[in-house]
Formats: C-alpha cells, sequence, structure tokens
C-alpha cells in the first residue's frame, strides 16, 4: 500500500487550517462540469483589446504605443485613494465597518496579445520583476500604504477579463486577511523556535525531495505538505529575503528563471494554457520591520484531471475543510516529470 494511501488531514502553519486528503476517491467517475479548453492564441494584435498598445481602453483612455512593459491605473479600482470614512455608525458590535484607502495599477506584461509568461523569455519576464520591484517601492513608501499586493489572474476560469498578459497590484491601507494570518504565523514561529517558518520549511522540502517540482540557485518551487488546489505550488526564496525590494540581480534572474520554470510545466501538463491565480506574499508596508517575513509567491491552479475538468470548492470545503482527492506528492511527480520546454516549442 502506497504511503499516505488512507485519507488523513494535513496542517498549514502559515495558515494554521487543516485540509482534509482523500487519495482513495481519485477512482471516482467525473459526471460534472466540463469546461472548454484553454487555447493558445496567435494574434499578435488584437484591435479590439483595451490592453494592446495604442488602443482605447474600457474607460477612455488610450494606451501609448508601447514597447515593453507598461504600468497604468486601473480604470475601475477597487481602492481609491481619498475614499471617506463611512458616515454614521452602528450600535452593534456586530455591524463594523471602517475606512479603506488605496491604490489599484495594471501591469502589462508585453505588448504581444499571444503570450503568456509560459511563452515569454526569460529577458522579458526579467524586465517585468524589475517593474514589480520598483511597484512595490514606491506604492509601498507611500503615507497610509500598510500592504502591496501582486497577483496575476490567467484564464478566464480564474476570472481574468483580458488575455493579454498581465497583473494587477493592490495596494491597501491595512493588511489583508491572507497575508495577515502568515503575518502572525510567521512572527510566532520566530518567537518560538528562533529561526524562520520559510526557511525551516525550504529545508524540510529539500531534504524530503518528494514534494519539489523544480529549483534553482536561488528558489525551490514545491507541491507544499497542506497544498489545497489539486496541482497548487509554492515558489519558496532559498534565502530569508522579506520582499522583492531586497532582491539583487542574480535573485531577480533566478524568480524570472523559476516562473518560466513553474508555468511552462503547468501548460505542459495538460498541453493547454493553463489557468491559475498566482501572487506574491512579502512583507507588509506598515512601517514595521516584520523580520519575521520570508518572500514566496502561491500558484493556485483549478485544472483536476484534464485541460476540461476543475475542481470546485463546495459542499464540505465551504461548511467544513477544504479537501484534496490527489496527494501533493503525487502532483508534484506528475509535474517534475515534464519537460521544461514548452510543448509548443518542441
Amino acid at each position: 500500500m502506497p504511503e499516505f494511501a488512507f485519507p488523513h488531514r494535513r496542517y498549514n502553519p502559515l495558515r494554521r487550517q487543516w485540509v482534509l486528503v482523500s487519495p482513495h476517491r481519485t477512482q471516482r467517475p467525473w459526471q460534472g462540469e466540463v469546461n472548454p479548453s484553454s487555447g493558445f492564441s496567435d494574434v499578435h494584435y488584437d484591435p479590439s483589446c483595451y490592453l494592446c498598445p495604442g488602443n482605447e481602453r474600457a474607460g477612455g483612455h488610450r494606451n501609448p504605443p508601447y514597447s515593453s512593459v507598461f504600468v497604468f491605473p486601473n480604470d475601475y479600482a477597487a481602492l481609491l485613494p481619498d475614499s471617506p470614512a463611512p458616515e454614521g455608525g452602528s450600535a452593534s458590535p456586530l455591524l463594523v465597518a471602517e475606512q479603506e484607502r488605496g491604490e489599484c495599477r495594471v501591469v502589462c506584461f508585453h505588448p504581444d496579445h499571444s503570450l503568456t509568461l509560459a511563452r515569454m523569455t526569460v529577458a522579458d519576464i526579467r524586465t517585468v520583476i524589475d517593474t514589480w520591484v520598483d511597484q512595490y517601492a514606491e506604492l509601498g513608501a507611500k503615507p497610509g500604504i500598510g500592504h502591496v499586493q501582486i497577483f496575476e489572474n490567467r484564464g478566464a476560469m480564474m476570472g481574468a477579463s483580458n488575455p493579454h498578459p498581465h497583473c494587477q497590484i493592490w495596494a491597501t491601507e491595512h493588511i489583508p486577511d491572507e497575508p495577515m494570518a502568515e503575518t502572525v504565523s510567521q512572527r510566532e514561529y520566530r518567537e518560538k523556535h528562533g529561526s524562520c517558518l520559510l526557511c525551516d520549511y525550504a529545508k524540510t522540502e529539500s531534504q524530503a525531495a518528494t514534494r519539489i517540482v523544480c529549483e534553482n540557485e536561488g528558489f525551490l518551487v514545491v507541491v507544499p505538505w497542506w497544498a489545497v488546489w489539486p496541482f497548487e505550488t509554492l515558489v519558496v526564496a532559498k534565502h530569508h529575503l522579506g520582499s522583492l525590494a531586497e532582491f539583487d540581480g542574480r535573485q531577480r534572474d533566478a524568480l524570472a528563471d523559476i516562473l518560466k520554470q513553474a508555468t511552462t510545466r503547468y501548460d505542459n501538463l495538460f498541453e493547454t494554457s493553463f489557468p491559475y491565480t498566482m501572487g506574491f506574499h512579502q512583507r507588509p508596508t506598515d512601517g514595521e520591520e516584520h523580520p519575521e517575513w520570508h518572500f514566496h509567491a502561491h500558484f493556485y491552479p483549478p485544472l483536476l484531471r484534464s485541460a476540461t475538468v476543475r475542481k470546485f470548492m463546495v459542499g464540505f470545503e465551504m461548511l467544513g475543510m477544504p479537501q484534496r482527492d490527489i496527494t501533493p506528492e503525487s502532483a508534484a511527480e506528475r509535474l517534475r516529470a515534464l519537460s521544461a520546454v514548452h510543448f509548443t516549442e518542441r
């Protein structure tokens, strides 16, 4: 009987939550929703795309004829820098509202409409990383900005409204729930053990090797022990770096390389443009030092069995706890075995 063949639960020390693992359920038949496959575009410029160079955006502004990375304020921002405090108040402590100011920006990775991170060159990804570093530093230095969240939604299945290669940056007054939970966990781990949670975790995964997908001199990509999504991965810096602002040239190069490797393997898994939500978690910008913080990235991809079958978080997962069928070890083995050369280039 293979290891972890029976139902069990695993602990996530970053979120301090549990996930139910049910390996025997991988054999169950599927009669649920089947989505269309995400194909690749061969259109390098789309006159109807509001992110392509020179085109008019939905909000009425026109993009310049950009030839590299292009950053602009989100025309439909979820946050505003001058948002007033809620008026009035509630007599009940159960009905609480607070002021939340901030800024939202869009970062177009490349003028070529057909590209994804997996199909971009490492050099072009490095240019994007340089922009992320600058944006994190600029927004994080603004008075009242406590956190800078960089994230990419890739594919219609993950809610991306436009296939043009881009990401978003939301700079918020307060630290959002997910990074706040990780802040508390990393801080308490450091106080208890005298070391960094993710430094120790990276060493543990390197010794085990069973959940490693790929690595280079600067980063380790693993399907984490506590993964919820079928092919979820965690990108962990091998050195204790709190944020993008601490990256030197070699570390920026290494991040570009590892993002290329990880996203290429995703595409190769089901030979499709693999959908995901990816985001960086890094040191908050609230004025505190945060020595406990260790830079990392989360990839949350929904595909389960093929390019057309996705994982849904419903039922017990919404009302009880997250649950997965494919063990992290088997998911990592499948991703690790894939070529780092994109299947469209072979």
